[in-house]
């Protein structure tokens, strides 16, 4: 029998009168999120008289990582590889705990070079080293890999280290790049001009002539999945016009078994909300946040959207300080709360947000209508329905 409630992505309504919530069927913390966070307070209990680092953030909510931080651990490095703490200044018996979003090559055989055990607290989520074994794959049956995702990101950088070791691989951020790079599939471009293009962005030693007849697509696993097979089927659809229908298989690998099913979830849950009337979304996590960034994203094409971090962001039922993703920066928005009888908010979060601060984003705001029902009684009315 199938678990409806998964297969459901219809939001909640949470009704307290004059204000309404609409709350998204899947959000919050994934498998991978909570594994991770569970081995690093492992990792600080098991080791009191002992340095704990952090190769960088465990995930990227800023709670969470301030509470790792008051605790004694220490970042080496920021989520873009900018070193804090020199490589020099780790010693063998010190511990580092490798994130949800794995790392590269490079860095863990430097600390096993150190003598530190590395797997011991190792927190990679299920759902990257996915990606990673399905590039091993690919590179083993002379594929190159198309890794779909931002090339800065922690996950990326990793994933294309283990992807780099077992074939020729190339980072590709978005559709537009994409289409760039088939200008190189089909010869419309030369070799010089793809090195200058994708400096920096694929393997050493990756010849476009040579290397681009056999593709395989991965992604970052917090893209967004709808994205990722778009750019799969763009590249599909050019292999077949290359070289035939026929010969598909022999140019083209299908790898749709490498998105994440948490990432895939709280997508099709947000594309769920945009089916209601609300008047406006809040999406709760870390503004560094690549899935909590493309469910802003989805909610933009509908709602004026509020990105924000915790409920300290907003300041009255007049002013809510909001992170804007497309200029990178913090704004402030007045009277982002509609003067009416009932006003209708969706409300969700990324993967990397504990779901207690949607629990006090919705607090919060609920302050700001004096006549709404007790929350025990809508918890109640939801149970029983």
């Amino acid at each position: 029998m199938k678990d409806l409630r998964k297969q459901d992505f219809t939001p909640t309504i949470l009704d307290f009168g004059p204000v309404q919530f609409y709350i998204a069927r899947h959000f919050g913390f994934c498998y991978g999120v909570e594994n991770a966070i569970e081995i690093s307070y492992k990792a600080i209990e098991e080791n009191p008289d002992k340095r704990v680092f952090l190769l960088s953030q465990m995930i990227h909510n800023q709670d969470v990582n301030h509470d790792l931080l008051s605790r004694g651990i220490k970042f080496i490095m920021d989520t873009d590889g900018k070193q804090f703490i020199p490589w020099d200044e780790v010693k063998k018996e010190d511990v580092v705990i490798i994130p949800a979003f794995g790392t590269t090559l490079e860095i863990e055989h430097l600390l096993l070079s150190k003598g530190i055990e590395v797997q011991r607290y190792n927190t990679t989520c299920p759902f990257v080293e996915k990606v990673w074994n399905r590039s091993e794959k690919l590179g083993g049956e002379n594929y190159t890999i198309i890794i779909h995702g931002k090339p800065k990101h922690e996950e990326t950088r990793a994933t294309f280290s283990h992807s780099a070791q077992n074939g020729h691989s190339i980072v590709v951020r978005d559709m537009a790049e994409a289409q760039r790079l088939t200008e190189y599939i089909v010869g419309r471009k030369t070799k010089e001009e793809f090195y200058k293009e994708f400096e920096g962005n694929h393997s050493r030693g990756l010849d476009p002539e040579r290397d681009l007849q056999k593709l395989g697509v991965v992604n970052q696993t917090t893209m967004l999945a709808t994205e990722t097979q778009a750019i799969a089927d763009y590249f599909r659809q050019t292999m077949i016009h290359k070289y035939g229908a026929e010969n598909l298989s022999q140019h083209f690998a299908d790898t749709r078994d490498t998105l994440c099913y948490a990432t895939n979830d709280n997508q099709e849950a947000t594309y769920k909300l945009l089916l209601t009337d609300a008047d406006l979304a809040i999406v709760v996590g870390g503004y560094n946040s690549s899935n909590t960034s493309h469910i802003v994203e989805l909610c933009q094409r509908k709602f004026p959207t509020y990105f924000i971090n915790s409920e300290r962001e907003i300041k009255s039922n007049l002013e809510i300080h909001h992170f804007d993703i497309h200029q990178k920066e913090k704004k402030i928005t007045r009277d982002f709360l509609p003067d009416k009888n009932l006003v209708k908010i969706v409300l969700t979060s990324g993967a990397s947000c504990p779901d207690t601060l949607v629990d006090c984003v919705m607090l919060r705001i609920l302050e700001f209508f004096k006549s709404s029902r007790e929350l025990d009684d809508v918890l109640e009315e939801i149970v029983a329905n």
